[in-house]
């Protein structure tokens, strides 16, 4: 899953994600925001200025926001991106619009669209998580020049491939075939079971 199809999965496939941001004091706010637009830029929102969301916006510059595709918990995709954002101001506004007409019955003249501002989340990090593999599907991506921050689990050289961090591994995603034995970064949860139950010290944690 490269950056540009994760984007598009977000704008064309959930649309409307909940967005994190932090008021005054620093606690965290959630809002339903929609996806308007994707490119190699990044992703495209609206919101207008009187809204408390525009002002944490221009305060802090970050947000996090996650979307979710699926019926139930075992089918779901989720896409999760965090990073920097910017205000681009009203010049795109019909061009959002045209893409998005529902909008049209919300803000439904020029006049009213006066209150409205683009913004664009411009760099960042991302994830892909698809529950409805088996194994799960993850993936990580990037947009604009930010560096990649992923947690992640892996096995090292003190590993004498004893077999016990299979054992507790929800997803099998841990090789044998070689000592060290390799975690599959793409199909594991996480979870940190093997970490906790290596007699040997073998696993590391980053992030």
């Amino acid at each position: 899953m490269n950056t540009q199809n994760a984007l598009k999965f977000l704008e064309r496939e959930i649309h409307t994600v909940i967005i994190a941001t932090a008021d005054d004091k620093g606690l965290p706010v959630t809002c339903a925001v929609d996806i308007m637009d994707s490119d190699e830029q990044g992703l495209y929102f609206l919101t207008a200025k009187g809204k408390g969301f525009y002002d944490r916006l221009k305060k802090s510059g970050y947000v996090s926001l996650t979307g979710i595709k699926g019926g139930d918990t075992l089918s779901c995709t989720a896409v999760s991106v965090r990073g920097k954002v910017c205000e681009l101001g009203n010049g795109r506004i019909e061009d959002l619009i045209r893409k998005n007409p529902y909008m049209e019955e919300i803000y439904s003249t020029e006049q009213s669209r006066r209150a409205l501002t683009v913004f664009r989340l411009y760099e960042g990090s991302g994830e892909w998580f698809d529950l409805s593999k088996k194994p799960v599907e993850r993936a990580s991506f990037v947009i604009g020049n930010a560096m990649e921050i992923t947690r992640e689990f892996k096995i090292t050289e003190k590993c004498t491939g004893c077999g016990i961090c299979g054992t507790v591994c929800p997803q099998s995603c841990i090789d044998f075939t070689g000592v060290p034995a390799v975690i599959k970064q793409n199909n594991c949860l996480r979870c940190g079971n093997c970490f906790e139950v290596c007699p040997q010290k073998a696993v590391t944690r980053k992030g």
